[in-house]
């Protein structure tokens, strides 16, 4: 693909869909979705168990994958959005709720973007181990524009063990 850009794309489902499946097949097909619109996976992480952040009581399957796309940062959010709605998911502005799909752009080969409410890196990227740790098995070398650190440091050093308190 000529005038390509790489995104890595963090992937999450929390709730069964009678159309797509558990969780976890819902994170599998909405690869499927991606590539169909357009884009191509060119790699995907192991699917990982993780629990939810707020009052979501159900637990996330969640993935990174790296896909190369001839799109802006802004049309592959549209295109990411399309695709979550295709599968149900309702924006109903509450933050940290169950969904079916949640598709995020979490870096991308052009930087630091920030425009119009879309700012990547995902500003939850550093503090997000459900996003790090799949993240890092498949873009270990890869950066945050922002920190400088690699995303197998960032995991590193969100998932070390710390030291009890006195």
């Amino acid at each position: 693909m000529s005038g390509t850009h790489h995104y890595l794309i963090a992937l999450g489902s929390n709730m069964r869909s009678p159309r797509f499946g558990t969780p976890r097949q819902i994170v599998r097909a909405a690869c499927g979705h991606i590539e169909n619109a357009g884009a191509e996976i060119c790699a995907l992480s192991p699917i990982i168990r993780s629990r939810p952040i707020g009052p979501s009581a159900r637990e996330f399957a969640n993935a990174a994958a790296v896909v190369a796309a001839p799109f802006t940062p802004r049309a592959m959010l549209a295109m990411l959005q399309d695709i979550e709605t295709q599968f149900g998911r309702k924006r109903s502005g509450q933050a940290w709720r169950a969904r079916v799909l949640d598709l995020d752009i979490a870096l991308w080969s052009g930087g630091i973007y920030d425009e119009l409410g879309l700012q990547i890196p995902h500003p939850g990227l550093r503090e997000r181990p459900f996003v790090l740790g799949p993240a890092s098995a498949i873009t270990p070398h890869w950066r945050d524009p922002i920190s400088r650190l690699s995303l197998a440091q960032l995991n590193a050093r969100l998932t070390r063990p710390q030291p009890l308190s006195k």
